[in-house]
C-alpha cells in the first residue's frame, strides 16, 4: 500500500470515525432528552390521576352523604326495625336517588348486606350485595377503590359507604361512580400521549370506549399481577417502527385485590423519527464528509507524496548510477529541505565519486606499475645473468663457447616466451573485445568448459580433482558470447584447481531463478578471508605466489558485459563458491 493510499484511508477513516461518533452522541443526547421529557409527561398525567380519583373520591362521599341524609332513606330505616319489614314500596328508590346523585352505581342494604334497593340491578332485590368491601371501608366513610360485578364482566369504581340508623338495627347506602371513558377524557393528555384503565377482567378501555390488541400487553399485565407495582414495556403494535409506545402501567389495588391498571402510553414514532432523521443527516453527512476528505486527501496527498515521488525516482537514478539526478525544489517547508539535502547529496557524491576515481586511478596505475616491474623483474634477471655467461665464456672458454651459446639462447628464448606471455595478458586485459550475442544453453556451456578439463583432472602426478555437475532440468539458456562466457567458465574452474593442490571435489551447478540463469562453481579448498573475498576481483591482485592478479578480473569484466553479476561466498578452511547469475534468454 503507497503512502498516498495510506494516507487517504486515514483521513477517510477519521472523517467517517469523527462523524458516526457525532452521530452516535446525537442519538443518545436525543433519546435521553426524549425519555425525560417523556418521563416528566407522564409523571404528570399520573398525577393528574391521582388528583382526579381524590377528587371524584370526595365528589362520591359528598353524593352518598346526601343520600343518607334524605327523607326517605330514615323512612327505610325505620321498616328495617320492624319485626317483618317490608321493602316493597322503597324497590325504585336506589335507581331515583342515583339520578338524583349522578351515581353510576347505588345499593341501599341491610345490616346483612341484603340489596333493599339496586339502582343499576333492581332484579338482585333480597340478593347479597357482591362488591369488594371491606370492615375499614364501613366504618371510615372514605370513598375506595372497588370492583363491581357487572352482567358482561365487572366495573372498577369508586364508592363510599354509610350507615342510616333508626332503633337497634341500621342499613347502609354504597354508591359509586366507574372509571370509564369520561374519566379518562377528563383527565388532560399532551399529544403523542394516551390514558388506558386495565381492568382484572381482561377489558382494556380507551377514551373511545373499549381498545383492541390487549394480548400484546400481557406480559405487562402478568407483571403487574406479580409486583404490584409500576412496570413498563415498549409495544410495536405492527411491523413498523413508528407505531412503538411505551406503556406504563399504575396498578389499581384494594386492599390485597388487583382491580386493574392505569395505564400512560407515549408514542416513540417522534423519537424513532428524529433518530432515523438524525441517522440519515449522519450518513448523508458522512458521506459527503468523505468524499470531501477524499478530495482534500488527493489534493495534500498530491502535495505531499509529489515531492516525496520525486525524491524516491532521484534516489532511484542515483542507485541506477545517475549521479547527475536533481529534484526540483518548489517550496520552503521541510519537504522542499529535504530535496535541497538531497540535491546537495548528490553534488557532494559527485564530487567524492570524481575524488574516489581520480585517486583509484593513480592506486591502479601504481599497482600496474609495481605489478609491471614485479612480473618483469623475474625473467629479466636470467636474462642478464645468461648474457653475462657468454660474454665470459667467449673471453675465457673460447673452445666451449659453442656450447654455451646454445645453452644460453635456449634460456633466453624461454624468458623471452615469459615476457611474451606477460605482455599478452596485460594486453588481452586492458583491450577486450566486445562481445558477439547468441543465444547459448548455459548447460551445454558447462559441459564444454568440463571436458577441456577431463585430462588435468586426472593427470599424474597430481591428487585428483572429482567433477560433480548438478545441471538444471529447466530453460536456461541466456544470450552470450560463447567465447568469452567460456574464458570466463575456463579462469573459474583454474582458480578451483589451483586452490585444490591436494585434490578435491568441483561442483558446477546451474538452476532457473525467475528471470535469471544461475551458474555456481564450487572448490572444497582451503578458501578465503573475508577480506580476501572483498579484494578478490580487484585487477592485479592474487593470493598466488606467481601470477598476474588478472584471472578473476576478467571473469567480473565478462559478466558485467553481460549485465550479470558475480559474488563470492567463502570461509578459510571450507572452500570457495564463485555465483554468476545472467539474465535469461527472453521467449519471443
Amino acid at each position: 500500500m503507497t503512502f498516498r493510499t495510506k494516507l487517504l484511508v486515514v483521513s477517510s477513516l477519521t472523517v467517517a470515525g469523527a462523524v458516526a461518533l457525532v452521530t452516535g452522541a446525537v442519538s443518545i443526547i436525543t433519546r435521553r432528552s426524549f425519555e425525560r421529557i417523556a418521563q416528566d409527561q407522564r409523571r404528570s398525567i399520573l398525577n393528574q390521576f391521582r388528583h382526579r380519583v381524590e377528587s371524584q373520591s370526595r365528589e362520591v362521599e359528598d353524593k352518598v352523604a346526601r343520600v343518607v341524609t334524605s327523607d326517605v332513606l330514615l323512612k327505610i330505616a325505620v321498616e328495617a326495625n320492624r319485626p317483618e319489614p317490608d321493602f316493597s314500596e322503597f324497590l325504585e328508590e336506589a335507581r331515583q336517588q342515583a339520578e338524583a346523585q349522578a351515581l353510576d352505581f347505588l345499593d341501599i342494604l341491610q345490616q346483612d348486606d341484603t340489596i333493599i334497593s339496586s339502582a343499576h340491578t333492581p332484579a338482585r332485590f333480597g340478593y347479597r350485595n357482591d362488591w369488594l368491601i371491606s370492615g375499614e371501608d364501613r366504618t371510615s366513610g372514605r370513598a375506595f377503590l372497588t370492583r363491581i360485578p357487572l352482567q358482561d364482566g365487572s366495573a372498577a369504581a369508586l364508592a363510599a359507604i354509610r350507615p342510616v340508623s333508626a332503633g337497634d338495627r341500621r342499613i347502609f347506602v354504597i354508591g359509586a361512580r366507574r372509571l370509564d371513558p369520561a374519566f379518562l377524557a377528563s383527565l388532560t393528555v399532551i399529544p403523542g400521549m394516551r390514558a388506558l384503565l386495565w381492568l382484572s377482567s381482561g377489558e382494556l378501555i380507551g377514551v373511545d370506549g373499549p381498545v383492541s390488541g390487549a394480548q400484546r400487553l400481557a406480559p405487562l399485565f402478568d407483571r403487574v399481577r406479580q409486583t404490584r407495582a409500576s412496570v413498563s414495556q415498549t409495544v410495536q403494535w405492527t411491523p413498523d417502527r413508528n407505531s412503538a409506545e411505551l406503556i406504563v402501567a399504575l396498578p389499581l389495588t384494594h386492599g390485597p385485590a388487583l382491580l386493574g391498571a392505569f395505564l400512560v402510553g407515549t408514542s416513540l414514532s417522534e423519537q424513532v423519527w428524529l433518530e432515523r432523521s438524525i441517522l440519515w443527516t449522519g450518513l448523508l453527512v458522512g458521506g459527503a464528509g468523505i468524499l470531501l476528505g477524499i478530495l482534500m486527501g488527493f489534493w495534500t496527498t498530491a502535495r505531499v507524496t509529489r515531492p516525496v515521488a520525486a525524491l524516491v525516482s532521484g534516489a532511484n537514478a542515483v542507485a541506477a548510477g545517475d549521479w547527475t539526478a536533481r529534484v526540483s525544489i518548489s517550496s520552503g517547508d521541510e519537504i522542499g529541505q529535504l530535496a535541497a539535502a538531497f540535491n546537495k547529496m548528490t553534488e557532494q557524491l559527485i564530487e567524492q565519486r570524481d575524488r574516489a576515481i581520480q585517486a583509484e586511478r593513480v592506486a591502479a596505475w601504481r599497482e600496474l606499475a609495481r605489478r609491471l616491474a614485479h612480473e618483469l623483474k623475474n625473467p629479466l634477471f636470467p636474462l642478464q645473468i645468461t648474457i653475462e655467461n657468454l660474454q665470459r665464456a667467449r673471453e675465457q672458454s673460447p673452445d666451449e663457447f659453442d656450447e654455451v651459446f646454445r645453452e644460453s639462447t635456449a634460456t633466453l628464448l624461454a624468458e623471452l616466451q615469459n615476457l611474451k606471455l606477460i605482455v599478452g595478458q596485460f594486453s588481452d586485459f586492458a583491450k577486450m573485445p566486445k562481445p558477439e550475442m547468441e543465444t547459448v544453453d548455459a548447460n551445454v556451456l558447462v559441459r564444454d568448459v568440463v571436458r577441456l578439463f577431463e585430462v588435468q583432472f586426472h593427470a599424474d602426478g597430481r591428487p585428483p580433482i572429482e567433477p560433480r555437475l548438478e545441471l538444471a532440468d529447466a530453460d536456461v539458456r541466456i544470450t552470450a558470447d560463447p567465447l568469452q562466457l567460456t574464458r570466463a567458465l575456463r579462469n573459474l574452474v583454474l582458480n578451483a584447481m589451483d586452490a585444490m593442490p591436494e585434490g578435491g571435489t568441483l561442483r558446477i551447478r546451474t538452476e532457473r531463478v525467475d528471470e535469471t540463469v544461475r551458474i555456481e562453481v564450487a572448490d572444497t579448498g582451503q578458501g578465503l578471508t573475508e577480506e580476501e573475498a572483498a579484494r578478490l576481483f580487484t585487477p592485479y591482485y592474487t593470493t598466488k605466489r606467481h601470477g598476474t592478479g588478472l584471472g578473476l578480473a576478467i571473469v567480473q569484466s565478462v559478466v558485467s558485459d553481460h549485465d550479470g553479476r558475480i559474488t563470492v561466498a567463502s570461509q578459510p578452511g571450507s572452500g570457495a563458491t564463485f555465483t554468476i547469475d545472467l539474465p535469461a534468454r527472453r521467449s519471443s
